[in-house]
């Protein structure tokens, strides 16, 4: 059984407000201007936000999904998949993360996060036009949160910071 997008995106909704809540009420250390009711904030804020991009269906093409093929016995599949790289995208984790390893230092954070956040916004159906911004704004924002509100030593690389 297949639950729609409204009912997988309010539980993350619920989730994400739970744990922002949780990191809301949880008490800072005196002396330190981020604290660990910090992290549960933020990540239960993104993940309350992304519910709602499903709820609400941002970034979803209605007419790319799948038609299922109706069999004799009253069950149905989706097609088999097109494509002879189909199969190699299972392998896209972890060849990203072998290449934030080699890169980070040589590139920075910046420029390899953003190769990262185009090829895997790519790779799972986006389009040009909505890939590059993301892959143009994400890193500059998780620079802020970690950069410079957690205070995450990130690599400069090629790029100088002045921000």
């Amino acid at each position: 059984m297949r639950l729609p997008d409204s009912v997988t995106g309010s539980f993350l909704v619920a989730l994400g407000a739970a744990a922002a809540y949780g990191g809301w009420i949880l008490p800072p250390v005196p002396g330190q201007p981020v604290g660990p009711n910090v992290f549960p904030l933020v990540i239960g804020t993104g993940l309350a936000l992304c519910g709602l991009a499903i709820v609400f269906g941002i970034g979803h093409s209605f007419e790319e999904e799948e038609e299922l093929i109706p069999l004799e016995h009253g069950q149905a599949v989706s097609p088999p998949p097109q494509g002879k790289l189909y199969g190699l995208r299972a392998l896209l984790p972890p060849a990203l993360l072998l290449f934030y390893v080699f890169a980070a230092d040589r590139l920075g954070f910046i420029i390899t996060a953003a190769i990262m956040v185009y090829v895997t916004s790519t790779a799972l159906g986006a389009k040009w036009k909505l890939a590059l911004p993301l892959a143009a704004l994400s890193p500059f924002a998780i620079h802020l949160i970690f950069g410079k509100l957690l205070r995450v030593p990130l690599p400069a690389g090629l790029l100088p910071t002045p921000w």
